[in-house]
């Protein structure tokens, strides 16, 4: 059995949705734990009756020292001080071997254990940017991203888990300072700080919009573990931004109409369940743009808007 967990909140519940259901294709033996960092989340989460899955409300989650400090974190920043303690709490409140942290907006196209198994006998897994130089962001951003991190339940695994929730109750902001930045930062020496800790060899895992220009995806056999969908915005009802990444054709196809795809049909299962559901979306995010921005993004092919209707298939 694989243990997962995430959290997220109404604004990213259909990609929530979308990674549990990419993991049901995938993954044959699983489990994901929710933390739904909203009411209306977790009753419609609730609702869907998720076979392998377990949803975990704020009431249930939240500590003396998670509340203490929320009132000093924005929304984005809560949720980046609140990662360790989420695997945390769940390796500790169900009795879990081992647990691994999934951002809510990454997608698996095939089997996670290939990733996990690599571990053998490591306490810690943590997954590197890769970047490609051109979208280069070590310097401020870390070497590793908290995306896809596993914490094996023995002493090393919680002596590390312990020191990065200390850590992000301590500071957690969405800015750099004295070499840190959000949750993410502190990983940058673990490999140093912390024994058996193994950094992710397989390059199917943690393919991302900042690192998929070095891959080449029109071949077949290079497989896709999972891709992280990072800066991708919905606009209004029918636009869709993937960001200011530079894409391939193949990557178009092989991953952003696919995923794309199903989100538009969660967007109406969910609408379905509960009329009141609002799609997520990122309301006015071209006007803030501005025409030149925009402009000179399309002159380099990075500017990406489209038509959700460009992504899903009509029977």
């Amino acid at each position: 059995m694989y243990n997962f967990c995430t959290l997220f909140d109404s604004y990213y519940l259909t990609r929530g949705v979308a990674l549990y259901e990419s993991l049901l294709a995938t993954c044959p033996r699983f489990h994901l734990y929710i933390y739904a960092f909203d009411d209306a989340s977790c009753k419609l989460l609730s609702d869907l009756n998720l076979q392998h899955a377990t949803i975990v409300s704020l009431a249930a989650f939240e500590d003396d020292a998670l509340l203490q400090v929320k009132p000093t974190r924005t929304v984005g920043e809560y949720c980046w001080t609140c990662t360790p303690s989420v695997i945390k709490h769940a390796i500790e409140t169900y009795q879990l071997p081992s647990c691994t942290y999934l951002d809510a907006d990454i997608y698996f196209f095939s089997n996670p254990a290939t990733l996990i198994d690599e571990m053998t006998d490591r306490s810690i897994l943590i997954t590197e940017h890769r970047y490609t130089p051109e979208y280069d962001q070590t310097k401020n951003s870390g070497i590793y991203c908290v995306q896809f991190t596993t914490f094996k339940n023995d002493a090393v695994g919680m002596a590390a888990l312990n020191w990065w929730r200390d850590a992000c109750i301590e500071w957690c902001f969405n800015r750099v300072e004295n070499g840190k930045f959000g949750d993410q930062k502190y990983l940058d020496d673990w490999p140093l700080r912390f024994k058996n800790v193994h950094v992710l060899e397989n390059l199917g895992g943690g393919v991302a919009p900042w690192n998929v220009q070095q891959y080449d995806l029109s071949d077949q056999d290079f497989e896709v573990v999972f891709y992280h969908f990072h800066g991708l915005k919905f606009i209004q009802d029918d636009k869709v931004n993937l960001g200011k990444y530079k894409y391939t054709q193949a990557v178009f196809d092989r991953i952003y109409r696919p995923y794309i795809g199903h989100i538009e049909h969660i967007n109406a299962r969910l609408a379905s369940l509960n009329p009141l559901f609002r799609k997520d979306q990122s309301v006015a995010y071209e006007a803030k743009t501005g025409f030149l921005k925009r402009l000179a993004r399309s002159s380099k092919g990075h500017y990406h808007v489209y038509n959700k209707s460009k992504f899903i298939c009509h029977n």
